[in-house]
């Protein structure tokens, strides 16, 4: 699903001093005086961030949004994608056991620490997946579905062709690092807005910021939630290779953004980022001033 009425927008960079240091702040912008600058939070080989108007599909800024990146754990959203398809279709129930393999198990964290022979239902994996960003539940559900994480992660890529995902190929189910699972900050826009608008009555699983499990209360780490009024999910992400990832999700007053920052130094500085993009998409001009302020701390 190709988003419509995408056009590049001009990049201004410039250079000056702040308390003695040089800093380089990118930013574009069709809406903001010739002055207004956005601080790129992270070195330009990481750095890629996108705002598309989620009604419309027109694109407010973007920065490198075209340039590869690693999805580190964004990619779990084309794994809960292909989920809720299969609960659509009636192939398995939220009450459905998924097994968790040896495979599945062995995997880093984070995860839910499953043992031989468990399994977990795809109500509670859906959960750990949004909030816990659980790989091992992550893999498990991807073996479910695809006979294995390898086959899985064809069908993912399969998917995000049929998407209009053009730059992004899938290797695993989690975003654990792999040199060949690639995106961008555009594709990840288009799944988000993909996520929204195919499962609606889905879609209250990413603002969820805890959920029990096992007679314990797992909490989850995206910090959005709760921060910006009108900020429903979506997720986060991070590996070393990628830095902080974040897609989110913005709708409220009638306005529906989609928001993804790529390559941020620090989950503080991709959230700071991220609520200075949508201040700045919903009204420019207190924008404007609220990231001068910001940018100046740094």
């Amino acid at each position: 699903m190709p988003l419509p009425h995408l056009r590049p927008l001009p990049l201004i960079q410039r250079v000056f001093a702040v308390l003695g240091l040089l800093l380089l702040f990118a930013g574009c912008t069709t809406v903001t005086p010739p002055d207004a600058v956005l601080a790129v939070p992270a070195p330009p080989q990481k750095y890629a961030a996108i705002v598309v108007d989620a009604g419309t599909g027109k694109q407010l800024f973007e920065v490198n949004s075209t340039a590869q990146r690693y999805p580190a754990s964004l990619t779990k959203m084309m794994t809960l994608y292909l989920l809720f398809e299969a609960l659509d279709a009636g192939r398995l129930t939220k009450e459905t056991q998924i097994p968790v393999s040896d495979h599945a198990a062995s995997q880093p964290p984070t995860k839910m620490r499953f043992r031989r022979g468990e399994s977990i239902d795809v109500d509670s994996a859906i959960r750990a997946i949004v909030v816990k960003s659980a790989n091992d539940v992550a893999v498990a559900v991807g073996e479910y579905l695809g006979g294995s994480e390898d086959q899985f992660a064809a069908m993912m890529t399969s998917k995000a062709r049929q998407l209009g995902m053009t730059s992004t190929s899938f290797r695993n189910a989690s975003g654990l690092p792999d040199d060949g699972q690639m995106t961008t900050a555009r594709d990840m826009a288009v799944l988000g807005m993909a996520l929204h608008r195919r499962f609606p009555q889905q879609f209250h699983y990413f603002s969820e910021s805890d959920f029990m499990f096992r007679g314990r209360l797992v909490r989850g780490h995206n910090d959005m939630l709760g921060r910006v009024h009108g900020v429903d999910g979506i997720k986060t992400g991070y590996i070393r290779a990628s830095g902080f990832n974040i897609v989110t999700s913005y709708n409220a007053d009638g306005r529906n953004l989609i928001v993804v920052v790529m390559g941020a130094d620090s989950a503080r500085q991709r959230n700071d980022h991220v609520e200075a993009l949508i201040q700045r998409s919903l009204s420019p001009a207190m924008a404007d001033t609220k990231t001068r302020l910001m940018f100046a701390k740094q």
